[in-house]
C-alpha cells in the first residue's frame, strides 16, 4: 500500500520523491508542474510491475534504510539482502555554483555501490509520458538509452550493462555504477567521474548554505532538514515557489479532496520567504519579490490572482489525468487548479508583507527603496478596495464568497506595513496616509468580525462560524498578544475547532462535506498562539506532537489523521515546514543559555 514515508531531492530545477526503498515514485520534467514520468505514486495497480518508477531492485530483498546526509538535500538508501549483502543508493540533483552563477540542470544522479557480501541488482526503469497514459519510444547506444515521448525526450548515460537495463536483468553489483538521467544530451566524460564530481560539489553548495543560517539552539536538525526542503521548492530559474511536489494526493481518504499544488500561491510564498528569511536565506525572498512583481506588472488595473504557474502563467485549467488512478486508487488525480480564476483578496496583502523585510534588513545587496514602494502602493490601494469585499477566503472555498476576516486582517496588514515603510523611507505624508487608513480598516474589522456571543473574532463578517486563521492575529500584528481579544479568542477555538491534540481549520460543512483530518499548519499557528500567551509549557508539548508526525526523514504534508498516525494531502507540503520552522525559533532556548 502506497504512504508518504518517501525522501524529497531536487536542485530547484526539478525534483524527486523517493519510497523507502529507494525506488523514484514521482518526478515531472521538464519542471516541477510538468509531466510527472514517474508517477508510480499516484498508480496503485503497478506496484508489481514498477511501471512509472526507477527502482533499484535488490535480488531476496531483506530490510531497507534510509537518511539524509547531514545538512544537504543528498539521499542514502541502504538495501539488505537475506544472505548480508548490502548495496547503497545516493540520490541527488545537481546544485552548485559554476562559472558565477548557479548550475542547476534537468537532471537526477543516482549512485549504487557494493556495501558488503555479493548483492544482485535489477535496474527497473520504466517513465512514462502523457500522465501515465502512453509508454516512451525507447533507443539506445553504447551507454545511454533514450525515452521519448511526445514532448519530453529522457536521456539515461550509465556506466551499467545498457542491455541489463533495457533487460531488467538481476546482475552482480562490483563496485559503484553511476547513472544520470536528464536531458537528451550527449555527456562528454566518463559518467562515473561527471557523477563523482557532481556529488561533491552539490554536498560543499548544501553545506555552504546551511552555515550561513541562523538556526535555533534546540531543534537544530528539524529546522535545517524543514529549511533545506523549502528550499527545494523554490524555482531558481524564476523565483516562484511551488506549494508542494504533487497533485492530487488526498486530504483524507476517498474525500474527492484532490488538488493540483504544483503552482505557486502568493499567500503560500509570503510563509515561506518569511521563515527563511527569519533564518538568514533572503536570496529566495529577492528572487520571489521579482516573480511578484513581473506578475503584477502582466495585468490591468494591479489585479491579482491567488496562484500563478511557475512562469507566471495565469491560466491554470484544471482537468483529470483518466490514465492514473490515483494514490490508493483514491482518483481524480487532477491538472492545474481552478483556485487561479477566484478573488482573494489576501492576495495584495500576501505580496506587501513577502517585500517588506527589504526595506529593513541592510545586510542585502538590493534593498527596499523609494521607486519599490511606489511600486507597492497600487496593490495597497487594491487592499483598501477590497477589504470588505466577499471572496473565496484563505481555504478556497468554491461555493459561496463571504467577507473573510482572514482577507480583511491581511488587507490591513498591507497598509499598515506601507506606512511603516514610508516612515523607514523618511515619506512623511505616505506614512501618514497609510497609518491613517489602516487604523480606519482595524476599526471595521473589529465592530464587522467579532462576534459578542462567541466572544471571538470569527471566519466571516455577520457569521457565528470559527476559523483557525484567527489564530494569527497576533502574528500578523492585528492584535497585542495581551489583548483579551485574542486570548478569548483562542480559547473559543480550542472549545470548537480542537481535536485531541490537533486543531482543525474549521468544522462547517464546505464545497466537499467536513474535514475528516487535521490540517497541519492550522495546529502550528496554535502553537504560536500559545507561545504569545505566555503559555509556553502547553506550546512545547503540542509542538512535539506535531514533531512525532513526520516521516522517518522529518518531512511533513497537508494533513494528519490522529486515528492512524498516517499523513495525508500533498507533500512536501511547504505551509507544514513553515510551520515547523516558526515554532522552534519562537520555542527555543536562546544562544546565550546553551552551554
Amino acid at each position: 500500500m502506497s504512504h508518504l514515508n518517501l525522501g524529497l531531492i531536487g536542485n530547484g530545477a526539478v525534483s524527486a520523491l523517493i519510497d523507502d526503498r529507494g525506488r523514484i515514485v514521482w518526478s515531472c520534467f521538464p519542471r516541477f508542474d510538468g509531466d510527472p514520468v514517474f508517477c508510480h505514486l499516484l498508480q496503485p495497480g503497478d506496484h508489481e510491475t514498477g511501471r512509472g518508477a526507477f527502482g533499484i531492485e535488490l535480488v531476496d530483498f531483506s530490510h531497507a534504510q534510509q537518511h539524509y546526509e547531514a545538512n544537504t538535500a543528498v539521499l542514502t538508501t541502504l538495501l539488505h539482502d537475506r544472505q548480508g549483502g548490502c548495496l547503497e543508493i545516493t540520490d541527488f540533483a545537481p546544485r552548485f555554483r559554476l562559472f558565477g552563477r548557479m548550475f542547476h540542470p534537468m537532471m537526477l544522479v543516482r549512485q549504487v555501490r557494493r556495501v558488503a557480501g555479493a548483492p544482485r541488482m535489477a535496474v527497473n526503469l520504466q517513465p512514462l509520458f502523457n500522465y501515465g497514459g502512453t509508454a516512451p519510444e525507447i533507443t539506445f547506444g553504447s551507454h545511454h538509452v533514450r525515452y521519448v515521448g511526445a514532448e519530453t525526450a529522457l536521456r539515461l548515460t550509465t556506466d551499467a550493462s545498457i542491455n541489463a537495463v533495457l533487460e531488467r536483468r538481476e546482475v552482480f553489483v562490483e563496485d559503484t555504477l553511476t547513472f544520470m538521467l536528464g536531458a537528451d544530451e550527449t555527456l562528454h566524460e566518463a559518467v562515473a567521474v561527471v557523477g563523482r564530481r557532481f556529488l561533491e560539489e552539490t554536498k560543499n553548495y548544501w553545506h555552504a548554505w546551511v552555515r550561513s543560517l541562523f538556526v535555533p539552539v534546540d531543534w537544530q536538525d528539524e529546522v535545517i532538514r524543514a529549511a533545506i526542503t523549502l528550499q527545494l521548492n523554490a524555482c531558481e530559474d524564476t523565483g516562484a515557489i511551488v506549494a508542494a511536489m504533487t497533485t492530487s494526493l488526498p486530504e483524507h481518504a476517498d474525500s474527492g479532496r484532490n488538488w493540483d499544488y504544483r503552482y505557486c500561491w502568493l499567500r503560500d510564498g509570503y510563509f515561506v520567504v518569511n521563515a527563511l528569511n527569519r533564518l538568514g536565506a533572503t536570496r529566495t525572498m529577492e528572487k520571489y519579490l521579482s516573480y511578484i512583481l513581473n506578475v503584477a506588472a502582466g495585468h490591468e488595473h494591479g489585479m491579482l490572482q491567488p496562484v500563478y504557474g511557475i512562469s507566471g502563467e495565469k491560466t491554470l485549467h484544471e482537468r483529470t489525468a483518466p490514465a492514473l488512478a490515483g494514490y490508493r486508487a483514491m482518483g481524480p488525480v487532477r491538472m492545474g487548479n481552478l483556485a487561479y480564476a477566484q478573488v482573494q483578496h489576501d492576495v495584495y496583502g500576501s505580496a506587501i508583507l513577502s517585500a517588506t523585510h527589504m526595506f529593513f534588513d541592510h545586510r542585502l545587496f538590493r534593498r527596499g527603496d523609494v521607486d519599490l514602494f511606489h511600486r507597492l502602493e497600487p496593490l495597497g490601494q487594491k487592499a483598501l478596495a477590497n477589504f470588505d469585499q466577499p471572496d473565496a477566503g484563505l481555504w478556497e472555498l468554491r461555493g459561496r464568497q463571504r467577507v473573510h476576516t482572514y482577507s480583511s486582517v491581511i488587507c490591513w496588514a498591507a497598509c499598515d506595513r506601507l506606512s511603516r515603510i514610508a516612515r523607514q523611507l523618511g515619506l512623511g505624508e505616505r506614512q501618514d496616509y497609510w497609518r491613517g487608513e489602516a487604523d480606519r480598516m482595524h476599526e471595521i474589522i473589529c465592530r464587522e468580525a467579532w462576534h459578542e456571543g462567541k466572544q471571538a473574532f470569527v471566519a466571516a463578517w455577520g457569521d457565528d462560524a470559527l476559523d483557525a486563521s484567527m489564530l494569527l492575529l497576533h502574528e500578523f500584528g492585528f492584535l497585542a498578544a495581551d489583548d483579551p481579544r485574542f486570548a478569548s479568542t483562542v480559547a473559543a477555538i480550542e472549545a470548537e475547532l480542537k481535536h485531541g491534540d490537533f486543531i482543525y481549520r474549521y468544522v462547517e460543512q464546505d464545497d466537499f462535506g467536513t474535514p475528516d483530518n487535521a490540517f497541519l499548519v492550522c495546529t502550528f499557528w496554535y502553537v504560536y498562539a500559545l507561545q504569545a500567551l505566555g503559555r509556553k509549557d502547553e506550546a512545547c508539548h503540542t509542538f512535539e506532537t506535531l514533531l512525532g508526525c513526520c516521516n522517518p526523514l522529518g518531512l511533513l504534508a497537508e494533513d494528519y489523521c490522529e486515528r492512524s498516525g498516517e499523513l495525508w494531502g500533498n507533500f512536501v507540503q511547504t505551509y507544514s515546514m513553515v510551520g515547523l520552522i516558526n515554532c522552534a525559533l519562537r520555542l527555543s532556548r536562546r544562544w546565550d543559555q546553551a552551554y
